[in-house]
C-alpha cells in the first residue's frame, strides 16, 4: 500500500501547483490585458506610441484609493476611471494635438516628460510611502477549492472585469454608430470631416477612453496588488511587451500575449529547479567546466522576470509583426 500512495500523493501536489499557477496566470494575464488594451487602442487608432500610460494605471489607483475613503471601493469603481478619462482627453485636447502635426519623436517626448509629471505630482499629494488601499470585504476570502487550491473572490473578479470591457470594446467598436465613425475617422479622417463628423474630437474621445482602460486596471490592480508611487515603473515596461508581442495595434494579439506571458511567467516563478537539474535527472552531466554552466545553474524562478523581455526578443527576431499584428514593429 506504501508503494500505490506516494504516486498519487505526488500527483496530488503537481494538480495544486498546476491548478493554482494556472488560475493566477490566467488572473493576471487579464490585469495586463486591461492595461495594454488601453495603450493598443491609442497606437491602432491614432499611432501614438503613449509613454505616459502606466501613470494613467498609477492616477487609477490614487483617485480610487481617495474615493474608497469616502464613498466606497464600488463608486470608486466607476468614478475613478472617469477621472482618469477626463484627464487623458483634457492633455490630448490641449498638448498633444499640438505637437501631433510634428510627427512621433515629438508625441514621444511629450508624453515621456507627462509620465514625470504624473509621478512628481502623485508624490505631493499622496506621499512617497504606500497607501492602505484593500480589497472590499465583500470579495474577501476565497470562491472556491480546487485540488486544495483555494481560489480568491478577488482574482474571479478581477477576471469578470477584464472580459466584460473586453466584450464592451468590441461590441462599441463593431456594432455601435459610435464606433463606426470612429473607425471612418481613423481610416479616412477628410472624409468623416466632411461628412460633418468633428476628427479631431473622436481622437480626444479615443485618446481619453484609453487612459479610462488604464485607469480601471489601477482601481483593480492597485489593492490586489501595491499602490505607491513606483508602482508606474513597475508595470510601464511590461505593458509594452505585451503590446509589440502581440503586435502593434492589435487588441486581439494584446490578449493572446497578456496571457501567453501571464501563465508562462506565473508558472515559472513557482519551479524551483534549474536546467542543470532538469539535464541529471535525463542522464547530462553537467559540470563546472561545461560551456555556459553558471546561466544553466540558475533556477527557473531566478530568470522569471526577463522571460518576458526574451519572448519579446525572439517575437522581434522572427515574426517583427506579432503574433497577431499586422504591421512591422
Amino acid at each position: 500500500m506504501g508503494h500505490l500512495r506516494a504516486p498519487f500523493f505526488l500527483l496530488n501536489i503537481d494538480m495544486e501547483f498546476f491548478t493554482n499557477s494556472l488560475l493566477n496566470g490566467i488572473s493576471y494575464g487579464l490585469l495586463l490585458f486591461m492595461l495594454s488594451s488601453g495603450l493598443t487602442l491609442i497606437f491602432s487608432m491614432m499611432g501614438v506610441l503613449n509613454f505616459a500610460h502606466a501613470s494613467f494605471y498609477m492616477l487609477g489607483a490614487f483617485f480610487a484609493y481617495t474615493i474608497t475613503q469616502f464613498l466606497g471601493f464600488w463608486v470608486a469603481l466607476f468614478i475613478a476611471p472617469l477621472v482618469v478619462g477626463v484627464v487623458g482627453a483634457g492633455f490630448e485636447r490641449y498638448f498633444l494635438r499640438k505637437v501631433h502635426p510634428f510627427g512621433h519623436v515629438p508625441e514621444l517626448l511629450i508624453t515621456f516628460g507627462l509620465a514625470f509629471i504624473l509621478l512628481e505630482l502623485v508624490q505631493l499629494v499622496w506621499g512617497r510611502a504606500s497607501l492602505d488601499y484593500r480589497i472590499p470585504a465583500a470579495l474577501d476570502g476565497p470562491l472556491f477549492t480546487l485540488f486544495g487550491t483555494q481560489f480568491p473572490k478577488y482574482r474571479a473578479f478581477m477576471m469578470f472585469v477584464a472580459l466584460m470591457m473586453l466584450l464592451s470594446i468590441w461590441l462599441l467598436l463593431t456594432r455601435t454608430r459610435i464606433g463606426l465613425v470612429i473607425q471612418a475617422a481613423l481610416t479616412h479622417p477628410e472624409t468623416a470631416q466632411a461628412l460633418g463628423h468633428n476628427v479631431p474630437r473622436v481622437f480626444m474621445l479615443v485618446f481619453g477612453g484609453g487612459a479610462a482602460l488604464a485607469g480601471l486596471a489601477g482601481v483593480i490592480g492597485g489593492n490586489a496588488f501595491v499602490t505607491e508611487p513606483g508602482m508606474a515603473a513597475t508595470v510601464g515596461s511590461i505593458i509594452f511587451v505585451v503590446v509589440v508581442v502581440g503586435g502593434l495595434g492589435s487588441l486581439g494579439g494584446a490578449l493572446l500575449a497578456s496571457l501567453i506571458i501571464g501563465v508562462v511567467q506565473t508558472f515559472a516563478v513557482g519551479i524551483d529547479a534549474s536546467l542543470a537539474g532538469a539535464a541529471s535527472s535525463i542522464g547530462v552531466a553537467i559540470t563546472p567546466s561545461t560551456l555556459g554552466y553558471e546561466l544553466l545553474s540558475l533556477k527557473v524562478s531566478q530568470v522569471a522576470p526577463i522571460m518576458p523581455y526574451l519572448f519579446m526578443v525572439l517575437i522581434l527576431i522572427f515574426r517583427p509583426k506579432g503574433l497577431l499584428g499586422t504591421r512591422e514593429g
